[in-house]
């Protein structure tokens, strides 16, 4: 999968579940600041982004995540290793 097909993922999972505007959605989107992703919302993002990586994300790889393209890379990053899931 590519990193295209996981940002369009990703963006799909925000409009539809937290109802945020497309045209708010860019890599460079801060997920608290510009999206108003808080701790819990964050929880849920990653249980959503399970079914796309196959297992059981551990929170602490999303620690250092603070934007859409940090989420992008560290999924891709999973599909790569999937050691590390």
């Amino acid at each position: 999968m590519t990193k295209d097909d996981i940002y369009a993922h990703i963006v799909r999972i925000l409009r539809e579940a937290f109802d945020i505007d497309a045209a708010a959605i860019t890599p460079q989107a801060r997920l608290a600041e510009d999206l108003e992703i808080d701790s819990i919302d964050a929880v849920d993002l990653i249980v959503q982004l399970k079914p796309l990586v196959g297992k059981r994300l551990q929170p602490d790889i999303f620690k250092s995540v603070r934007t859409v393209q940090d989420v992008v890379d560290a999924v891709h990053g999973l599909l790569e290793d999937p050691v590390n899931v």
